[in-house]
């Protein structure tokens, strides 16, 4: 007897897989926030700070820290069962971000993550997606022992858009970095939904 569709089940759902980049400062948590919701061993790039690195490393707010990530930081999540995330991390220190233009092509978006301590590091990968226009989240790393914020000052402080979504996470925490990973889904969609709207009309 031949079963019919209803009886052998659902037919197997090819995924739609989405690429989502994670960038920002040197220290601030990337390799963290991959890990920490990675349902495969994430590869990581990192090697160990050296003397000769000293000087164009800065470690300050940082200074437990001792390796470094020299080109990416890869992992998956499935968030539904037709929707898979390849993540990114992208390197944090400037003489890699010749990286950048490579990691980020065919993107989706990316998270910004934030370190309250050290804003000014993370302005440069604003800059970056800003000027592509590629869509992209900050992700407030909420540090122990780092000084806590209102929205709206840190959203000033960046000189964020308004329609950049802001959101306070924890890098290592896999619920919250899943809160910030749909978030970059859907402003992404919205922002692409929004495109093809002004295109038509």
């Amino acid at each position: 007897m031949i079963l019919g569709r209803s009886e052998r089940g659902k037919p197997p759902v090819e995924p739609v897989t989405l690429k989502i980049l994670v960038a920002g400062g040197f220290g601030v948590g990337k390799t963290t926030l991959v890990g920490a919701v990675s349902e495969i061993r994430p590869l990581r790039t990192e090697e160990l700070l050296t003397e000769a690195g000293r000087p164009v490393d800065d470690t300050s707010g940082v200074e437990a820290k001792n390796t470094t990530t020299v080109a990416m930081d890869f992992g998956r999540i499935t968030l539904r069962e037709d929707l898979v995330l390849y993540l990114f991390g992208t390197p944090g220190q400037e003489r890699f971000w010749f990286m950048w233009d490579e990691l980020s092509e065919g993107a989706l978006g990316a998270v910004v993550l934030v370190d309250t301590r050290r804003l000014e590091d993370c302005f440069a990968a604003i800059d970056y997606f800003e000027r592509r226009s590629i869509p992209f989240l900050v992700g407030v790393n909420c540090f122990e022992g780092a000084a806590r914020y209102p929205v709206g000052d840190i959203r000033q402080a960046l000189d964020l858009d308004d329609h950049v979504p802001l959101l306070m996470c924890d890098a290592r925490d896999r619920e919250s970095v899943k809160e910030v990973l749909v978030g970059v889904v859907q402003h992404a969609m919205a922002q692409a939904a929004q495109h093809r709207q002004t295109v038509t009309t």
